[in-house]
């Protein structure tokens, strides 16, 4: 495809500082085509000349002595114009540090979104700045960090291009920001030590990307641009930042010690019990590439309850990790169903994981169980991924003393294949011997762009019982090609689990049967009054038990608008096939043994979350087995205080009819508040 540029080196963004502007400018068009086929630019750090004070005040000489990347590119609303507003970002280092400051200029500062005050928080309900580094420069690995204007950070790793990412790692990044009359500005400080990079070479160069929202116009723009459906994580699509020389990444040691003390009393208890408790968790840089963390008498106090859920299958439900130890770096111990980019996949790690962290110093039934500590090895080495990850539970009355064991490498072995393997192991340490064992090995190719993303695995589990009984190999694989442009999003997968495929320390929710899945969607760029995007789409499961029979068939259709205030739309209707073999119950109604033939539909409406005000409904209903069934859902979330508390309501409540059988209601109601008094400390309450 041809690339018009409008002027001669429009989207190199380098210039040198010889005049600021101080307000927005008029946009004019930039690139037309397809933005990732557009030049990628380059930059130049430079090193300060004097101390950086992180105030959220540009005002030292040095940043009056740094180059001006100001050309940047809509992704939104008007792919390949120049951002509506006009924004400046600065770049300096020293010896110890990399500094970022970026002036975010708004001809209607009143009107700036702010999102919440908690870290870590989605930044797409509120006005953002961010930066993606590519320190190793080879396309694939990375850190994000994203910013609002009451400086909240949330950063996060990314491997693969984009395809994982690891939102739980935090780093130790200082950022100020100031909201003024001529819009809001960032000052940003990352330590060398946050950053993983190859300190022997002489000069660095790396791949960067820098990302402005401005979320009162639904508005998205890039300094190296890219089409819809790809993100700042994508770093294979960064420009590149040059400059750095004579640096080098340091170590990182860090302890966080931790004590904690209960009192219990009441009419139903003998006698008071009071406990007191401690531990630590260590982090320590081994080298550039590769971090320790070791965990002592491991606190998991400061977990949140699990948000119920409403089971209307006969499989299990899957319960995700909440617990920040096993949250950081849990990207890279990822094996088994995994969707990619937000595309419909045919599965996710809600249908099968090799390694579900969950299973560790949990019972089935939820309860905590105490772990004594252990440790985890992550990071780079050359082109590969390693993770080493060791856990001791410690025995109470019911469950014995467990390990759990988790070796996983994965990396690049062509420009355009990914492979990887890993090994999962889990045995008791107390009473009756017994293990479970599971390995397998996964590989991606891309392909025309990265378009054509072909995915497999091959995973096996055995083990010993309890009673001493060897417990036969069983299989688990997939193969599933997809197609995702920014016009076409075209996939089919098939996979195959047999019967007695029993991750030990994974989930797998239905075994012994044959998977095949397809879909078509397309979603066009509309200019349709209020309407920016359609996304039409066909999906078709088609499960069969091993021997043949045919188990369930889904054939589905859907619609999903986007509005130009941010806002979304969509319709479903699907059409379904269940066989099944032994009677379930379902919030007290009980469905019936047999072939089930029905057809069920939804609507649904939420939206744009940057508004003081906002929410989702959804209404949906039809056939359920031999039955009818009615759901309504719906939540609606408040800012008090603009970006200083929420408030949020949210219901789900479901009407099920069987014949000859009373009908039942199952429903789920919550409330949460928080305040958050500054960026680093909140309060918050959860009734459910």
């Amino acid at each position: 495809m041809v690339l018009a540029i409008a002027a001669v080196g429009a989207v190199i963004a380098v210039s040198p500082l010889t005049a600021q502007q101080e307000g927005p400018v008029a946009p004019v068009p930039v690139v037309t085509g397809r933005l990732n086929e557009a030049p990628r630019p380059h930059a130049q750090a430079v090193r300060a000349t004097g101390s950086i004070q992180i105030d959220g005040l540009l005002d030292e000489a040095s940043w009056g002595e740094a180059f001006v990347i100001d050309q940047f590119v809509q992704l939104r609303p008007s792919p390949g114009a120049s951002v509506s507003e006009h924004t400046e970002v600065r770049l300096l280092y020293d010896d110890e540090n990399f500094y970022v400051g970026a002036e975010l200029y708004d001809s209607n500062p009143s009107g700036i979104v702010r999102s919440p005050l908690q870290r870590d928080n989605t930044t797409r309900d509120g006005a953002t700045f961010a930066i993606a580094l590519d320190t190793f420069l080879d396309g694939r690995n990375g850190v994000v960090f994203f910013f609002n204007p009451g400086g909240v950070i949330r950063d996060a790793q990314t491997a693969e291009d984009g395809r994982v990412r690891n939102i739980a790692w935090n780093s130790a990044a200082n950022v100020k920001t100031r909201v003024h009359d001529r819009g809001w500005t960032v000052e940003l400080l990352i330590p060398w030590t946050s950053l993983r990079f190859d300190g022997s070479r002489e000069e660095q160069v790396w791949g960067m990307n820098l990302f402005r929202r401005i979320c009162r116009k639904n508005e998205e723009a890039m300094w190296a641009p890219v089409d819809r459906g790809w993100t700042l994580y994508n770093v294979s699509r960064s420009g590149t930042l040059g400059g750095l020389d004579g640096i080098q990444p340091g170590r990182n040691l860090s302890v966080k010690p931790y004590v904690i003390s209960s009192r219990a009393t009441g009419l139903l208890r003998p006698k008071t019990e009071s406990n007191f408790d401690g531990g630590a968790d260590i982090k320590y840089g081994i080298t550039s590439g590769m971090t320790l963390d070791l965990s002592l008498n491991t606190d998991f106090s400061q977990v949140e309850a699990d948000r119920p859920q409403v089971n209307l299958s006969r499989f299990s439900l899957f319960f995700p990790e909440r617990r920040e130890f096993f949250l950081e770096y849990a990207s890279l111990f990822e094996f088994g169903d995994q969707s990619t980019r937000g595309q419909r996949g045919g599965g996710s790690s809600r249908d099968l994981t090799l390694f579900h962290s969950r299973r560790i110093g949990l019972s089935s039934t939820r309860a905590p169980l105490p772990i004594l500590g252990g440790g985890r090895i992550t990071g780079t080495a050359g082109p590969l991924r390693i993770g080493l990850l060791n856990m001791q539970t410690s025995r109470d009355s019911a469950v014995a003393a467990e390990n759990f064991s988790v070796a996983r490498v994965r990396g690049g072995l062509h420009p355009n294949l990914t492979a990887g393997a890993i090994v999962v192991n889990r045995t008791t340490t107390t009473g009756v011997k017994a293990d479970n064992r599971s390995y397998g090995i996964d590989a991606d190719f891309t392909a025309l762009n990265d378009y054509l993303l072909v995915r497999a695995y091959l995973a096996a589990t055995e083990g010993t019982e309890s009673d001493g009984a060897s417990v036969d190999r069983a299989y688990a694989g997939r193969l599933s090609v997809s197609w995702d442009d920014p016009l076409w999003d075209i996939g089919a997968m098939y996979r195959q689990i047999d019967e007695d495929f029993t991750p030990g320390a994974g989930f797998v929710r239905r075994r012994g049967i044959r998977h095949v899945y397809s879909t078509v969607g397309i979603s066009p760029q509309v200019f349709w009054g209020v309407v920016e995007e359609l996304n039409p789409s066909v999906v078709t499961h088609h499960f069969t038990a091993l021997g043949g029979e045919l188990e369930t068939r889904e054939i589905g259709g859907g619609m999903q608008v986007g509005f130009r205030d941010g806002s979304r739309a969509s319709f479903d209707f699907t059409d379904r096939f269940e066989r099944i073999h032994e009677p379930f119950s379902v919030g007290g109604a009980t469905v019936p043994a047999g072939e089930h033939d029905f057809r069920e539909g939804s609507v649904s409406y939420g939206s744009s979350g940057g508004r003081a005000l906002s929410g989702r409904v959804s209404v949906g209903g039809g056939g359920f087995y031999s039955g009818n069934r009615f759901t309504i859902s719906g939540s609606v979330l408040g800012r008090l205080g603009g970006d200083h508390a929420t408030v949020g309501i949210a219901a789900e409540h479901n009407r099920i009819d069987l014949p000859g059988q009373q009908a039942v209601d199952a429903a789920v109601y919550s409330a949460g508040f928080q305040y958050f008094f500054s960026t680093s400390l909140l309060t918050t309450g959860l009734i459910q």
